[in-house]
């Protein structure tokens, strides 16, 4: 079991306490030492894919000149299972996430369960602007430089993107009649969906996993998110659920008594020397978020290393 997963139990049983949610804070992005989404979970050198480049335009939208700038986009393929062009067989793609493609391929079994049955092609495509798919010449700090630059970096050119590599490689492989199929997890979910809306000439079909298509201001409550977290956890454990909910007041309570930060920092084996009851309250709601997330029925090493059904684990 991951270590911060034994520092998540140890923290049920030291805190004890009630306000009114678990959900305490709207969504908000989360330390990012808990995951690194840029560094694959397994060795790249295996036999689930092959590597390769298309070369992409910066912008799809517009006739200015430093639109037809060019960059490498990378992406993966899997041929073993497919029929190949002449039966029509089918080729599912990844519309890759927020980081290196090479993450998301190594942790999506799924599609690598069902190719043989549907005797289908596998491409993951990587998002521009991650891993090894950055314009401006592959330097990530030229392309991350300015507001300008960043522009680029939307999911409205990613779709065009995706959509301009699917058509060139069907194109390649004397493959126009096969069938398409995209599939996406969370914001890549979001990514399929909206391909297939957009652009329901190339893809036949989407298959969305965790995906909050309308998580956006004023359509969805900024607390769904959370509730969900918290229904994971009440669902589990009503009593664990409450010590959670409890635990928040606990924390802000003793950061702000004297010596509480001291006592904070020695209940959860912290090594700083100084810490603050806020930086404490995000960590732990980041791990619980995280347990929740990657809560699989089998063993994963997607976010960390984690057993079969970490909500339980955590609450057990």
């Amino acid at each position: 079991m991951a270590p911060w997963i034994f520092l998540m139990f140890h923290s049920l049983l030291f805190l004890q306490s009630a306000p009114s949610s678990f959900a305490k804070f709207p969504y908000r992005y989360f330390p990012s030492s808990i995951i690194r989404p840029e560094t694959p979970s397994l060795s790249s050198n295996n036999k689930l894919y092959k590597t390769k480049y298309f070369t992409q335009i910066l912008d799809h939208f517009n006739y200015n000149p430093q639109s037809y700038q060019t960059f490498q986009q990378r992406y993966l393929i899997n041929d073993t299972s497919w029929g190949g062009p002449k039966s029509k067989a089918p080729i599912f793609v990844y519309t890759g996430n927020e980081g290196n493609i090479e993450w998301f391929a190594e942790n999506t079994g799924f599609m690598y369960d069902i190719a043989p049955k549907f005797k289908a092609l596998l491409v993951f495509i990587e998002h521009r602007y991650y891993g090894k798919s950055i314009p401006y010449g592959g330097d990530r700090k030229k392309a991350y430089k300015n507001s300008k630059r960043l522009g680029y970096l939307s999911s409205t050119q990613a779709l065009a993107d995706y959509a301009t590599l699917i058509l060139d490689l069907k194109n390649n492989m004397t493959a126009m009649d096969s069938p398409v199929i995209v599939f996406g997890g969370s914001y890549g979910g979001m990514l399929a969906a909206w391909f297939r809306l957009k652009y329901p000439h190339v893809a036949i079909g989407a298959l969305s996993s965790s995906a909050p298509i309308l998580q956006f201001e004023n359509i969805t409550s900024q607390y769904s998110f959370n509730n969900i977290i918290t229904q994971d956890f009440k669902s589990e454990s009503e009593n664990c659920y409450k010590v959670i909910k409890g635990s928040w007041k606990q924390i802000e309570d003793t950061a702000s008594s004297h010596g509480g930060l001291e006592l904070l920092r020695k209940s959860f084996h912290i090594c700083k020397n100084y810490i603050s009851g806020g930086y404490l309250e995000g960590w732990l709601e980041t791990a619980f978020t995280y347990a929740s997330m990657t809560d699989y029925p089998t063993p994963s090493d997607f976010l960390a290393p984690l057993p079969a059904f970490p909500v339980k684990q955590v609450l057990n």
